[in-house]
């Protein structure tokens, strides 16, 4: 396992859903991460009576795939997976109070990351514990996020005048309507099914890219 722990500034992170077809899934992702991917996470929408070591043989194919591009690999939620692969950060879709356990059981430095909805007192309680991103979830209508609230834009805008944390948006953003999003200070933008869906992963990708590096917040 590495002992460096990457960083994360921003750019397009790509969620993937384990609950496809494996070869294609990972020959998504391959495809992704030639057209620039920064970032990936593995969603814990798991298929139906996956075991644990399912998941880690699934989590060690993503690794491999990643490795060349030298980009960090995180899971949803699952946090205990860091303690058995090579896994370089956790998603938490909300704040843990028991994040110091959490550490002490890993025993090496991790990525980690928060949602945040329209409580903009989780950027605060997330900077104080530490947190490498936020996330906004949900943008727009998605069924991938129905859990989540949609974003109000200024809150999004409030956020980028408390933080200096890499701000991502998620929730139904496609190349289009990301463009929509321009005048707000995001670093990154998280998707799903705007790539995974895609016939053209590496072209879906390489079109967010270009869109987001034109309106992403300037440092």
């Amino acid at each position: 396992m590495s002992s460096k722990k990457k960083i994360i500034t921003g750019g397009l992170y790509l969620v993937l859903n384990p609950d496809m077809d494996r070869e294609i899934l990972l020959s998504k992702l391959g495809q992704s991460l030639k057209g620039g991917v920064d970032v990936i996470q593995i969603w814990n929408n798991w298929p139906e009576l996956f075991t644990l070591e399912n998941k880690i043989e699934l989590i060690h194919d993503v690794l491999r795939t990643a490795e060349d591009f030298q980009v960090p690999v995180l899971i949803n939620e699952e946090w205990e997976l860091l303690k058995e692969t090579a896994l370089d950060g956790v998603h938490f879709d909300t704040l843990r109070a028991d994040l110091h356990v959490v550490r002490s059981e890993i025993k090496r430095d991790f990525i980690f990351g928060i949602t945040c909805s329209n409580d903009l007192s989780v950027i605060h309680s997330g900077e104080k514990e530490g947190a490498d991103y936020i996330s906004f979830c949900s943008m727009f209508p998605s069924r991938s996020v129905s859990s989540c609230d949609i974003v109000m834009p200024e809150n999004v805008r409030k956020a980028g005048e408390m933080t200096d944390l890499p701000i991502f948006v998620s929730g139904g953003i496609t190349a289009e309507n990301l463009k929509k999003l321009s005048d707000l200070p995001i670093d990154g933008v998280a998707v799903i099914s705007g790539i995974l869906n895609s016939e053209t992963p590496e072209k879906s990708a390489q079109d967010y890219k270009q869109i987001l590096n034109q309106h992403k917040r300037k440092p």
